[in-house]
This record gives structure tokens, sequence and C-alpha cells, in this order.
């Protein structure tokens, strides 16, 4: 895979300074392991990747659980629930009542040995952010591979039969939408309710939002971009859309990022273009260091690709901003 930041990223950049708030949600990067290979994907995962967080780094994780009684865990990938430790480390944050986030691809409770994988999110009230291909079918399976679409939908109707999305049952289920090229997302309003509409009616598929994320101009799109010839023009789609208002709302305010390796970032983008969170001294702060530390007011490490965050609606872990 090409490497992107040196050609994307070659001098300074002049997106606004932004600082922290409180910390509230703990992202956590399980490693890069997936089931599948989607071009959109800004961690360039796939099923040929080994990298997995190890037994001490995952301890540290839940010790800083523990210790500041975060509001949220986002759990994330690859496919999160690959690691052999995901179920574990869902338990154990529910039992300290903290809201957890799996931010699974719909297509692997397909794989050998993820049996019981839906009724064990379930039983711990686990959120569900789904990310599913776009409608048509050819669209779909270009961007993942073949049969994608049918899993995806398989993996739905799963889920709603756990009670995912449905009325009432408490148990949320968010759909994820990337754009399948070099453009923006629609209106997160319209398209969740195009979704909606036809999902009930092809499907009789149920659930709770649809999450619009902007492309990041990094890693396996960002080299599509490249052979495109597509990263200038891309760029200046950003900027020429860029909102300022989107600067409050941005995630890194609130929310930090642990690679599986235990390293911090403002954010899973920077983290995959080795983008740490800032240090006085330059050494890389790990996930133990948060035992400790509170970075509450620090700066945030911020580039070009920050104005993905702030163009148009805006874009989040959490969807469109405005």
């Amino acid at each position: 895979m090409l490497d992107t930041k040196p050609l994307l990223f070659r001098s300074g950049t002049d997106f606004p300074a932004i600082t922290r708030g409180p910390l509230a949600i703990l992202q956590v990067n399980l490693g890069y392991l997936c089931n599948l290979s989607c071009t959109h994907c800004h961690v360039n995962a796939g099923p040929q990747r080994t990298e997995l967080m190890d037994d001490a780094t995952l301890n540290d994780v839940l010790r800083v659980l523990e210790t500041h009684r975060m509001q949220t865990l986002d759990l994330t990938g690859g496919a999160p629930e690959l690691h052999p430790r995901f179920r574990d480390l869902v338990t154990a944050a529910r039992a300290l009542d903290i809201d957890v986030i799996d931010r699974c691809n719909l297509t692997v409770r397909d794989e050998p040995g993820q049996e019981g994988l839906g009724g064990c999110l379930a039983q711990q009230r686990a959120n569900e952010v789904a990310s599913r291909p776009c409608y048509p079918q050819k669209s779909a399976d270009a961007h993942r591979r073949n049969g994608v679409l049918e899993r995806s939908i398989a993996g739905l109707q799963q889920l709603n039969a756990l009670g995912y999305g449905q009325p009432d049952s408490g148990l949320q289920l968010d759909l994820v939408y990337n754009p399948g090229g070099a453009f923006l997302p629609p209106s997160q309003q319209k398209l969740e309710a195009d979704y909606k509409q036809r999902l009930w009616d092809d499907f009789g598929v149920r659930f709770n939002h649809l999450l619009t994320l902007t492309n990041m101009p990094i890693s396996r799109f960002g080299a599509v971009l490249l052979a495109k010839g597509q990263v200038d023009d891309y760029m200046q789609l950003l900027r020429d859309n860029y909102a300022p208002a989107n600067l409050d709302g941005v995630m890194c305010r609130t929310t930090v990022s642990v690679d599986w390796q235990g390293n911090l970032y403002d954010c899973d983008f920077n983290q995959m273009l080795d983008l740490p969170l800032a240090s006085a001294t330059g050494a890389r702060r790990k996930i133990g260091d948060l035992l400790t530390t509170s970075l509450n007011g620090e700066a945030i490490v911020v580039a070009d690709h920050c104005y993905g965050c702030t163009a148009g609606q805006g874009s989040s872990c959490g969807g469109a901003l405005s």
C-alpha cells in the first residue's frame, strides 16, 4: 500500500488551532485484522493483517476505564470482534456502566468462532454502529467484495431479530455511510429517510440512525486519489466547503484514540498518519499515561485532512455535526 503521508502532507497546515475539552470517549483500535478490504477504509484493514492488541495493553485499557469511568468505550478495528478478548472487554466495560460502541461491518458474524456474537452484545446492551455498502449491488460489491450486500442485509436482519433497531427495545443500531468516491456525503437527514424507507420496503429491516462520514484523503482512499490524480481537487473540495461552526463539535475535543500498540492520538485519522498526541518531551504517550494525566486544555494536532471533519455538514464518528 502506498504511503500517502509524504505526498499529502508535505508542509504545515492553515487549519485553525483547537484544544481539548474533558475526556468522555475512549476509542480503542483492537487491530487491523478484518474479514473485508474496503476501498474507503482509512486503516488499510484486511484479512492478511496480523496486528492485534496484546494482553498487557488491553489490561491497561481496562485500568483506564475503571479509573476514569468514561462515558463511552468505542471499539474499532479492522473488525474489532475478531480480537480474541473482544467479548471480555465489552463485558468488563458494561460492568462499569460504561456505554460500549461496537463498530461492525455486518458480515463478521459469518466468520468461524463468531457464533453467539449478536446474543452476547445484546445481553450486554452494546450499541452497534454498522458499516454497510450502499445501493446498488454492483457499487456495493465493487467497493468491498462479491456477496457483501446480501451478507450485510442478513446481518441486519439478525440484529433486528435480537431487538436491535426495534422501537422501544433500547438496543441501538446505527448505520454508517461513506461516499463511494471523491465527493462529500449528501444530507444526512435526507439520506437517513431514504435508507429507512428502502431497507424496510425491500428487506423488512429497521435501524435507528444513519451516520454520514466524509472520506479522509489518507491510507487506502488517499492512495486511490493519488492513482487517479484527484488529490488536489479533493483537498480543494474540502477547503471550499469548510464550515467554521463545525469546529466546536469535532470528535477530537472529547475523544482520545488508542492504537493496537497502546499509543495515543487525537483521532484515528491522526493514528493512521502517525501524528501522535502532542508531547512536551517528544516521547510517544501511551494508554497507561491516562491513569495520571488529564488531557483537558491540551492542543490538538491538526493537519490538512482535518478539513474533512469540518466540510459541509461536518463529519465525526457520530456522523454529521450540523
